[in-house]
Parts: structure tokens; sequence; C-alpha cells
């Protein structure tokens, strides 16, 4: 019967192709769709192991930097390594933003999440495809090769230009945004800094107030004007503990002693990934189970279109005494080997428009064999209309009229 079975699907093997063909690219939109939870997975990890921190200081009572807003005074850091078994600890702030190309491409902006560290400090790319580090302590950048941008490039931050010196790699938020370096000051002023005309009217407001224009308060008045005119305000610390450390007590202390919260790696991943990207997961979950039943029902029609269309064929072997579990074998066969070309063909589309998408696809082998036994099965509960069907043939239709 396997023989009978292969001759029947090449007697048909037009339909039974395009057939294989929709049901494969239903079958690739899933495992892409598989692929772009694991790529948000790997892109939060990601973003985690470029940091090079084994603890994220942030302000007391948030989860930042990532999923909430954090905002802590850039004096912290000293007394953060000033606790014992803290080997090195430095400030960063973090602000996604449209990024302005202001060269061969003038006017086009790129969503990216702009990186204010401190050179040879945790924070820092870790490597570069091209260039080199930034050395001047403003208006440089290193940018993630995502962002589209070239080494001598110009872009445009808030009010400044910056010339482009390096090029990393998979250096991304836990959103997919690619990342673009700056220094620490640099960063400060574009996330933190008021422009000028906004900074004119403070100064205009708080000169009019009249408890700051009583005698002996010339002083307090010129200190707050200064500090509208300056910002010394991070996002977090990022810290690396001693060898041997535990990085769990190292964050206790500085909870119980610095008023700040402080979170280890697996905290810090499990914020990132059961938290912030928990809704996307569910989203993704509904189209796979979608998905499925879609092609559940695809099979099911055709292989139950294709059951009718051999009524008298199934009719003549039941005349000929070939048993309902032989019949039923065929039939199974033929939605395993639909299943299965349907499978070949969503891979192989998977595999090769993956990389076409602007967020990170990853396709794990786990994945596909798990969708190989999810396809087969899907296959062998739809064949099961058809050979009800096929069962119910009466072998009299064999020589009917």
């Amino acid at each position: 019967m396997i023989s009978l079975a292969g001759r029947d699907i090449l007697h048909s093997w037009g339909r039974f192709l395009l057939t294989g063909l929709g049901l494969g690219l239903l079958i690739g939109v899933t495992l892409t769709m598989a692929g772009v939870y694991r790529g948000m997975v790997d892109d939060a990890r990601a973003l985690l192991g470029n940091s090079g921190a084994d603890l994220w200081v942030v302000q007391q009572d948030t989860q930042g930097p990532y999923a909430e807003a954090s905002s802590l005074r850039d004096d912290a850091v000293r007394s953060i390594l000033g606790l014992p078994g803290v080997a090195r600890a430095a400030n960063v702030t973090y602000l996604t933003m449209q990024v302005r190309h202001q060269g061969r491409d003038h006017g086009r902006d790129v969503r990216a999440m702009v990186v204010g560290f401190e050179p040879g400090q945790p924070g820092e790319p870790g490597y570069l495809l091209a260039g080199r580090h930034i050395t001047r302590s403003h208006f440089e950048a290193v940018v993630d090769v995502r962002t589209g941008f070239v080494l001598g490039d110009r872009i445009l931050i808030r009010r400044h230009d910056y010339t482009v010196v390096g090029l990393t790699q998979r250096m991304v938020s836990s959103g997919g945004d690619p990342m673009v370096f700056v220094s620490l000051k640099d960063a400060q002023e574009a996330q933190f800094l008021k422009d000028n005309d906004a900074i004119l009217n403070e100064r205009a407001r708080t000169a009019a107030n009249p408890g700051l224009n009583r005698p002996g308060a010339p002083g307090l008045l010129e200190a707050i004007q200064a500090s509208q005119a300056s910002n010394h305000n991070v996002n977090a610390v990022l810290v690396q503990v001693q060898p041997g450390v535990s990085a769990e007590a190292v964050a206790e202390q500085i909870r119980r002693w610095k008023h700040l919260e402080a979170f280890t790696r697996p905290q810090m991943e499990e914020i990132l990934v059961a938290k912030l990207i928990a809704t996307s997961a569910r989203q993704i979950a509904m189209f796979l189970v979608i998905l499925a039943v879609v092609s559940a029902a695809i099979v099911a029609f055709i292989i139950y279109t294709m059951t009718l269309g051999k009524i008298r064929e199934i009719a003549v072997l039941k005349l000929i005494g070939t048993r309902n579990r032989t019949i039923a074998g065929m039939i199974l066969q033929q939605a395993l080997g639909l299943g299965l070309i349907g499978f070949i063909i969503g891979k192989v589309a998977a595999t090769f428009w993956a990389p076409v998408f602007p967020k990170y696809v990853l396709l794990e082998s786990a994945d596909a064999v798990r969708g190989l036994v999810a396809v087969m099965l899907i296959c062998a509960l739809a064949s099961i209309l058809a050979i009800r069907a096929a069962l119910k043939v009466d072998p009299a239709a064999a020589i009917g009229g």
C-alpha cells in the first residue's frame, strides 16, 4: 500500500505540490514567529552580556534602567566603589530616540538606543568590527552596524553632530533597536539638559520668584541658575564584583546602606524576559495556535477532497478484499507526506527570509524538530475525517452505474 499511496500522489502531483507549497508557507510563518520570540530573548540576554556588568544599580523602588525609568546622581558611583567586593563601577545612561543621518542620506532617521558610557569602564562596546573606540570627550560615536551608518558618517543627536568612529555588532536594546555609543557627558546633555529657550524661560521664572529676591538670596539664585545649565544625573551604575565574591551579597549592601535598588544578572534577565517581553510572548503564542488550527483545517480539507475524488477506486479496493486498516494507512501516508513536503518548504522559506526581517529572528534546531513533530501530529489528526469517509464507502459502488 506504500507504493499505492505513492502512485496516487504522483497521479495528482500538481495539486499535491501546490497544496504543500501553501501549507509550507504557513509553516514558514509559524517557524518565523517562534524565531522572533527566540530573537527577543536573545536580544535581552545580549544586552545584559554586552554591558559587562554583574550588578545594575538603579533608582530605589524601580526596575530600571531597561524596563522602567531610573534617575540617580552620578556621584553615587564613588560610594559604591568604596564597598567591599566591588572591583569596578561606572555610570551609564540609556535613551531610545530617533538619530538622524547628516551625510549621504541626509534626513534619514534611525530609531536607536543612545548609550552614554565612560571609556574603559563597564558599558563600553566589547569589540569593534571596524574603526576605533571613542577617544575624545565630545562628539564621537560608535554604532551598531544595523543602524546602516558607516565610518565617517555624521549623525545628529539632539542639537549636536557626531562623527562615527567605530562599528560594532549585536549591540541592541531589549526591543531590538541598534545602539549608538557616545561619551557619558554627551549622553547626559542629550537626555537630561533642557534646550536654550527652556533654560532662559526657567531662569526668568526663577528670577521672578519673590522669595529668591530677598536680601541674602542672590547666592541661592545663582546656584539654581547654574544647576539649570548643567546636569549630573545618570540612569544606572554598572558594577563588576571581585572574583569569588557573591553578587547578591554586594547587592544587599547597596540596598541596605545606599538606599538604591540593585539587581543581579539573573534578576535583570527575569525582568527583561518574564516581564518586559511577556505580552509579546503571549501574542506570539496566540498566533502560533491560530496558524496551527488553520494548517490543520487546510490539510483536512485537501485530504478529504482527494479522498472523495477516489470513492470508486476505494470501492474497488474493498471489493477485492482490501482491509480497512490498509485503506486508512494509505490515506494517513498521504497526509503525512503532505505535511513533510510542507515542512521542508516552510523550513527553507523561513531560513531565507529570516535575515530580511527588521527584528532579529533566531531559528533554533530544537524548535524545528518540535515543529516537525507538531506538523506530523496535525496531519495525522486532520486525516481522520477523510479516513472515516473512506471506511463508509460501499463496495457495491465499484460496480454501480
